[in-house]
């Protein structure tokens, strides 16, 4: 009957197997010891941030503020919009927001609540409002109606088309003369503009002299 060995220990056993590996000319690798993950035991693998921020709701306890009404912080918000400001920027004219329309490619001039039909090339006998180093100029005889009115705008916002461009500064000068302030602008911004500054401030203190933006130099807003 054949005698049974006792059994070594696993450290022994592994230190046996690494004395014989370079006698047999090939070099065995280390033994490791892995941890065992069991159900009980902590995840070994790091969690993956969420990229999301998400905050728990929870409900208002007594004695708290009630939650912010952003609505409420609107100043503005029971201001009414002034008549005469602008609601749509047309190529060859302007929607009003009192429901007046100004079209067949002419301007507008928004003065102390009025809407006037503006043509400045008139002036000139042709379709230019450019000089001849490419600045916007406009004889002043164009903005008689403003020298006309007592107390006058403190600003004036021009709107020069699709595009801005400098006014000469004749033209500046012109205008300061009057007694106002001018903010250059293409006609898109400029009627935000002054739909903002007429609405917070008044019609009174802020003028507006706009050019459709459909207008090319040479052939007009009509084409």
């Amino acid at each position: 009957m054949a005698s049974i060995r006792p059994s070594r220990p696993l450290n022994q056993l592994a230190t046996i197997i690494r004395q014989q590996g370079p006698r047999s000319g090939r070099r065995l690798s280390t033994i490791r010891n892995f941890p065992i993950r069991t159900a009980a035991s902590p995840s070994t693998f790091p969690r993956i941030a969420s990229p999301f921020h998400t905050t728990a709701s929870r409900r208002r306890g007594k004695g708290e503020p009630p939650a912010t009404d952003f609505g409420a912080l609107d100043v503005l918000g029971n201001t009414p919009i002034p008549s005469t400001a602008i609601d749509v920027c047309a190529s060859d004219g302007f929607h009003l927001n009192s429901g007046a329309k100004v079209l067949d490619g002419s301007g507008v001039l928004l003065v102390g609540g009025e809407a006037f039909s503006w043509r400045p090339w008139l002036a000139r006998g042709e379709k230019r409002l450019l000089n001849k180093k490419g600045q916007w100029e406009v004889p002043k005889e164009t903005f008689g109606l403003l020298s006309l009115l007592w107390p006058r705008p403190d600003l004036l916002i021009l709107g020069l088309g699709p595009e801005m461009r400098p006014i000469s500064p004749e033209l500046r000068r012109h205008i300061g003369s009057l007694g106002m302030r001018v903010e250059v602008l293409d006609t898109r911004n400029a009627a935000a503009q002054f739909n903002l500054l007429a609405t917070e401030r008044g019609v009174d203190d802020v003028a507006a002299a706009l050019i459709p933006i459909g207008w090319k130099e040479g052939v007009g807003a009509t084409w």
